[in-house]
């Protein structure tokens, strides 16, 4: 808005157009919620990654975040047939005294492919498969949801036949999502990608996506986005005003040096090692940032 302001000038008035002030007082929209998203930790004891991971935590911790999503593969490999209970043992061991550097924070977890022991001596054992990996991340179970301010928060386990939700799971995420009130906005998330660009490159993701594509369309008031990991790569896409994020992982290359294909020192393929920060806001929008660590 503008207003006249009149001016002496040898006895003469002079009209003049002067700006109004400007309005300092408008409120700049600020997140619900920060939150960061860490994936495939891959963590053991040797070459001092213990070391290296707890100081990505530091850095993790200076974003001022609100809890942690991880989004599984914490332990380096539990899944193979030739890793003895004490290996299995000692790698969760790890991962607890690492966590300790963010003790006082939530972390809601999934399971990964490789956080489970296959290799017990039978199904009975107290230690055997996705159990056991659920009590040591120390989550309610294999899939669950819990809300956060303005945001509901849905873990899937995609653990199954052809990297998918079981019938029971799906029946689950169906009546959890239909219980929700309207325009509630949620995020999702699971280790393997439902949706994106990667797995048409090197495979890993939903072989259900289609299928779950089309639960999340019924509920586009809801869904905002769809985190995962598994990968180690980097790929953000968005289908039907969903957004589908594969973030990079922690260990980049398992926390080596890489490869032929790699891009940089312990990159995978084209990804560095990293992590990410997402900002949620009241409305639903949601912002991903990558970030890579020192490595």
């Amino acid at each position: 808005m503008k207003r006249r302001a009149w001016i002496r000038k040898s006895g003469m008035l002079i009209g003049a157009t002067m700006a109004a002030p400007i309005n300092t007082s408008i409120a700049i929209e600020k997140p619900v919620l920060t939150v960061a998203h860490i994936t495939d930790v891959h963590i053991r004891d040797v070459e001092n990654i213990p070391a290296r991971f707890k100081l990505c935590l530091k850095e993790v911790l200076k974003h001022k975040v609100d809890f942690f999503l991880n989004g599984g593969d914490a332990i380096h490999a539990a899944d193979y047939e030739h890793v003895t209970r004490e290996d299995m043992l000692s790698q969760w061991a790890v991962w607890d005294k690492c966590m300790e550097i963010i003790k006082g924070y939530e972390v809601y977890s999934c399971l990964g492919n490789h956080d489970m022991w296959w290799a017990a001596p039978s199904k009975e054992d107290a230690m055997y498969g996705k159990n056991y990996a659920v009590k040591r991340l120390k989550i309610p179970g294999r899939y669950h949801s819990f809300s956060k301010g303005a945001w509901h928060f849905i873990v899937l386990d995609s653990n199954n036949q052809g990297v998918s939700l079981d019938e029971e799971q799906f029946v689950w995420l169906q009546e959890e999502l239909e219980s929700l009130p309207k325009n509630k906005p949620v995020l999702i998330m699971s280790h393997y990608p439902i949706l994106g660009i990667t797995p048409l490159l090197v495979g890993g993701g939903h072989a259900d996506g289609k299928r779950l594509k089309d639960l999340f369309y019924t509920h586009s008031d809801k869904v905002k986005i769809c985190l995962s990991g598994h990968q180690h790569l980097l790929d953000q896409c968005t289908y039907n005003d969903v957004q589908y994020c594969c973030n990079g992982a922690m260990s980049g290359f398992w926390w080596g040096e890489g490869d032929e294909e790699s891009r940089g020192k312990g990159y995978y393929q084209e990804t560095s090692p990293g992590y990410a920060i997402l900002k949620l806001y009241k409305d639903g929008k949601v912002e991903n940032q990558y970030f890579s660590h020192l490595f």
